[in-house]
């Protein structure tokens, strides 16, 4: 299919990643049509209890001010430079980011993010949404996709010239593409689930804590966060496993809510007002990794977003990867000269050993965040990290300040930092050498 036609793109999805690329085809001139199982959330408000906040880094901002959304998105974004680890007796301490005070990751709501890339979209007269449809099948081979009409129960089929599957970690047109021939899939869940709550702003106002960090509770285990949002509440989430001493099976009951918290978060508590009644009535989420390969079929049928690789939440790299398949697709395009055949196949190669790559850094930022963070050897590792950064910016940059900081590809990142690490080591032990052959020749 060359590009000399104008296409007609169906994406299923219209989450964040199917709301940006709707954005990135319309400027391309693309008919573009995306469908949608949830209501418009223009109309029917945003469902909260299971969004767990965004952190926008420099990988999305770069995605978003392609589609002219950037200033727009950061307007409402709060940014964090560090984090904030409370200890169970609530004492504060800080960790910055980077060396540099200029580098944060930025705290966005996912449903008011998603109505204004929604609104962006239907600004192109080429791009149209049609929302309570949910995909149930894929002729991957036409390519078509049959729709089911929440409002009247009936199945229609739609054909375009190429699909493409936004539709997240339970895609339906991943689903279909299980058939094919030689598809890999591997999906991977952690012991541990996620519950929203939330601490309100203060009697007069303001945020109960610090709105330019992101707040953890480290407990070895399991943990609690908390991300700031612009009208100065702060969404918690807990990451707790889901059977265990410390666990959602634990704390099932009323009665089991109060006494839990103030024995292991006793500061977080005087915060949160709602929080037996946010805790007994919102849902319990699952964590899932999902790999699969080949994201495409031919000219017919691609995957993006987290239908491709979904990632667990813990380098807050979920919608920067999704936001970042975007634009390599779009420049595969270009490059391709709008042939979609060789477009789409270049786009995978490209992008899954990075999408691999983040997907190990999630999980490993995990075991991080929940049982390192508060431990005083690794805030002495993080600050040498940033002293050796200051002193040699131009040859060391942490893996953190690779993946959140730049553009660089994240598998490139790792292996980057791997070679950094084996350098600094053998500079260590050299010193240790010289300092212990110096002290036996003092001593002789």
């Amino acid at each position: 299919m060359g590009g000399g036609q104008r296409e007609r793109i169906i994406i299923v999805g219209a989450g964040l990643t199917g709301a940006l690329l709707a954005c990135l085809l319309g400027e391309a001139g693309y008919d573009v049509v995306v469908y949608e199982r949830r209501a418009d959330p223009r109309k029917e408000g945003i469902v909260g209890g299971r969004s767990i906040n965004l952190a926008i880094s420099v990988r999305a901002i770069h995605a978003l001010k392609l589609a002219g959304l950037d200033r727009k998105v950061l307007e409402d974004a709060i940014a964090m430079r560090g984090r904030m680890i409370h200890s169970p007796t609530g004492q504060l301490s800080f960790q910055p980011y980077s060396k540099n005070p200029n580098d944060a990751i930025n705290s966005v709501s996912r449903g008011a993010l998603n109505v204004t890339m929604l609104d962006a979209a239907q600004q192109y007269p080429n791009v149209t949404h049609h929302f309570d449809q949910r995909c149930v099948d894929v002729d991957i081979e036409t390519p078509a996709v049959q729709l089911l009409n929440a409002q009247t129960n009936q199945t229609t089929w739609v054909q375009g010239d190429v699909v493409i599957g936004a539709d997240g970690a339970f895609s339906a047109v991943r689903e279909r593409m299980h058939l094919l021939d030689r598809f890999d899939y591997n999906q991977t869940y952690l012991a541990h689930g996620y519950k929203e709550l939330c601490i309100p702003p203060t009697s007069d106002g303001e945020f109960a804590m610090d709105p330019n960090a992101l707040h953890i509770w480290p407990r070895g285990g399991y943990m609690m966060i908390a991300l700031p949002n612009k009208d100065r509440t702060f969404t918690c989430t807990l990451f707790w496993p889901f059977e265990g001493p410390h666990s959602f099976e634990a704390v099932r009951q009323e009665a089991d809510v109060m006494p839990f918290f103030k024995a292991h978060f006793p500061d977080a508590v005087p915060l949160m007002p709602m929080l037996v009644e946010d805790f007994l009535s919102n849902p319990t989420s699952s964590l899932v990794t999902v790999r699969c390969g080949p994201w495409c079929y031919q000219d017919k049928v691609a995957l993006i977003g987290d239908a491709a690789h979904a990632i667990v939440p813990f380098y807050g790299q979920g919608i920067n990867a999704g936001f970042e398949d975007c634009v390599s697709l779009m420049e595969c395009l270009k490059v391709c000269r709008g042939d979609w055949s060789k477009a789409l196949a270049t786009y995978f190669d490209r992008r899954k050993v990075h999408t691999d790559a983040i997907a190990d850094l999630a999980i490993s930022n995990f075991l991080e965040m929940r049982d390192h963070a508060a431990s005083k050897l690794f805030r002495w590792k993080k600050k040498g990290e940033r002293v050796v950064h200051r002193l040699l910016p131009q040859w060391y940059l942490p893996l953190y300040n690779m993946v959140s900081f730049s553009r660089i590809p994240y598998a490139q990142a790792v292996q980057k930092a791997k070679r950094q690490d084996r350098i600094v080591t053998a500079m260590l032990l050299m010193v240790l050498f010289i300092l212990l052959v110096s002290l036996v020749w003092w001593i002789a």
